[in-house]
């Protein structure tokens, strides 16, 4: 996922990332902030909504979904389907939402807040499946599924009487679907690793484009198959115990790169440059078990040491 001279659209993300990286750690190191008041010209922030369950240990689930969406510099919103207690150890308990208000969490966002583009992930259970499908039929809104099924750790997030309901209802509904190399082979009953032939599977199954993701398998790459087109996409695999969260940020940052208006090849190009990174940057040692990936680098960043307008009455205020 390095920019070639071939690619110029992995070249300027990447520039366009190390550069913002710079400024921040340039302001940071000066402690300087924003100064300027948000202007009523500027235009509204784009927008896009994950579906998902949340991650007590914060590495994946809507909290992972929400630091992807804000590294794409997209406003993130939530409809929170199920809890879970989870660290990186294990998953020990899932609490699911009634569908009541998980409809209530959907009206309140789409009668305010509009998305760009929608992605779904850890949906758990039929009854949670099939309210999100019916929440989301006929909205034309680029949608991204990422068929959660296991969990890093091992645990199952997806229950087997769920799979068929996955399939029949979102899949359709689905602009790309995202599942990584043992999803994809569980969906489809393939034990081949050759992803254009599982991908095309997929789209017999009813969806309507596929990436499958190059974190497993021999092959690192990813595979887009969407309007009858194969592309293969080179990723950099690295070795850190911390890719919990991966999955999730790679599907959220195509979701983001959607809302953003790009067409789907070129937004699931730079989404493997940002679920790269997260994964260069993961937290390795942060718990007891496989560490999270960080999409934002966090141990980079610091608060801001100076007010917004040089004001030392402010200093240290943030808000």
């Amino acid at each position: 996922m390095q920019p070639t001279s071939d690619n110029p659209v992995n070249a300027r993300f990447t520039d366009t990332a190390n550069d913002a990286a710079s400024d921040t750690a340039s302001d940071a190191a000066n402690g300087a902030v924003d100064s300027a008041p948000d202007s009523p010209g500027r235009p509204a922030p784009i927008r896009a909504l994950t579906i998902a369950s949340s991650d007590s240990g914060g590495g994946a689930g809507i909290q992972a979904d929400l630091k992807a969406f804000a590294r794409c510099g997209v406003h993130g919103m939530s409809a929170i389907v199920a809890l879970t207690a989870q660290n990186t150890v294990g998953v020990n308990a899932v609490h699911e939402c009634p569908p009541d208000f998980i409809l209530a969490q959907l009206d309140a966002i789409f009668d305010d807040l509009p998305p760009a583009a929608i992605k779904t992930g850890m949906l758990f259970s039929e009854q949670i499946i099939t309210t999100v499908a019916q929440a989301l039929a006929g909205r034309d809104v680029p949608l991204v599924v990422d068929p959660v099924m296991i969990a890093s750790s091992g645990a199952q997030l997806l229950r087997e009487d769920a799979v068929g309901a996955l399939v029949e209802l979102l899949f359709p509904l689905a602009t790309v679907i995202t599942p990584n190399l043992m999803e994809a082979q569980a969906l489809t009953g393939l034990g081949s690793e050759d992803r254009a032939e599982i991908a095309e599977a997929l789209v017999a199954m009813g969806a309507r484009g596929v990436l499958v993701t190059g974190g497993h398998g021999q092959q690192h790459i990813d595979h887009l198959y969407a309007d009858g087109q194969h592309l293969d996409i080179p990723v950099p695999r690295y070795p850190v115990a911390a890719t919990h969260g991966a999955g999730c940020t790679h599907s959220a940052a195509l979701a983001a790169c959607l809302a953003r208006g790009l067409p789907v090849a070129q937004a699931a190009r730079q989404a493997a440059l940002v679920a790269a990174s997260a994964v260069k940057h993961g937290l390795v040692g942060l718990g007891a078990g496989d560490g999270p990936v960080d999409v934002l680098d966090v141990r980079s960043m610091r608060p801001p040491t100076s007010s917004p307008a040089g004001n030392p009455a402010q200093a240290g205020q943030l808000r």
